[in-house]
């Protein structure tokens, strides 16, 4: 006779994923509301809601809207919101001075949030590219962006945000020392408790293109960024910097873009265990977006399945156009 044989196989794999319940059961990573930061844009005015015609769903918005917009976030359990505005560009200098105007776009939208009481956590971007007008983080000289000129103009900035009432301050300049350098202007000046989630890892991408139309920045940029932004080849520098900007007293890192960059995400967090998220920039929700408008994907499983990609890749989240939409689908609405 002959021995008898195991069914094959013996480990079916599809015995875990044979209806919803096991599925969940089984899991590895959940995306929940609290992972969502959500940037919004700003603008002058009253009332306003402008469309940004390269980011389908996406409006610049008036202070009082903003404020609206932050009510909304924190009722859907959104714990932050990222301010970024567009300036008037007759505000725009080469010395970049609206950037530490304590009444600018964003720190009035900044303390009218927390003037109206919202429990939501307040972004705020440093860089200079918002206020310049040549279009750069940090200011151009005889064609070149000097570092540590900037980093001054970056503290300046940082400190205006902190006595709007900032609670997390993002620099995304990519200047070297910026981090402790504005770490050291909080202590000094008594904001201890402001935290830095620092742009260790921004890359001189491609992406970003409809940001800085959202921005009002493509037109005025003169050159590109690739002395300060990193090269998207490289991979073992970014743990330089990730490491660097901890020690220097970021309280949290993050990866830019992001999902053309999950492999730097799942290093960062396994090399150094801290806070880190990833930012889904505006290229990235644009071609979701704009490719659901048009019918050729399904929009809200290509929108989740690419938010939990983060959480797979060890992000403990992520600055997302969709955090909105996200949310009122995890909270059943």
């Amino acid at each position: 006779m002959k021995p008898s044989q195991a069914p094959f196989p013996a480990t079916r794999f599809r015995r875990t994923r044979q209806n919803a319940q096991i599925r969940a059961l089984v899991q590895e990573n959940t995306l929940t509301t609290g992972d969502l930061i959500w940037p919004v844009f700003l603008r002058d005015g009253a009332d306003v809601c402008e469309p940004v015609s390269s980011m389908p769903g996406v409006n610049r918005l008036s202070v009082d809207n903003v404020v609206k917009a932050a009510r909304e976030a924190a009722d859907l359990g959104i714990p932050a919101i990222c301010l970024f505005p567009y300036t008037d560009p007759a505000k725009k200098t080469e010395d970049c001075a609206e950037a530490w105007n304590p009444d600018n776009l964003s720190n009035t939208a900044t303390r009218a949030i927390k003037d109206a009481g919202i429990e939501i956590a307040v972004m705020t971007d440093v860089a200079l590219d918002p206020y310049n007008s040549l279009g750069h983080d940090g200011f151009v000289v005889d064609g070149k962006i000097p570092n540590d000129e900037t980093v001054e103009a970056l503290v300046k900035q940082a400190l205006s945000q902190a006595r709007a009432g900032a609670d997390i301050i993002g620099p995304s300049d990519m200047m070297d020392s910026r981090i402790g350098s504005i770490r050291t202007a909080l202590e000094s000046e008594g904001f201890k408790d402001v935290m830095l989630l620092s742009y260790a890892a921004k890359y001189a991408s491609a992406f970003y293109g409809p940001f800085r139309d959202a921005v009002g920045a493509s037109g005025a940029l003169k050159g590109d960024k690739t002395t300060y932004q990193m090269n998207p080849a490289n991979s073992n520098e970014a743990l330089r910097l990730v490491e660097r900007d901890l020690r220097e007293g970021a309280d949290m890192v993050m990866v830019k873009p992001g999902m053309p960059y999950l492999d730097i995400c799942r290093r960062v967090k396994d090399a150094f265990g801290a806070p880190t998220y990833a930012y889904q920039v505006s290229g990235e929700y644009a071609m979701i977006a704009g490719a659901a408008q048009n019918g050729w994907i399904d929009g809200q499983k290509a929108m989740l399945e690419s938010l939990m990609c983060f959480k797979r890749a060890g992000c403990d989240g992520v600055l997302t156009y969709f955090a909105p939409q996200v949310a009122r689908i995890l909270n059943g609405a």
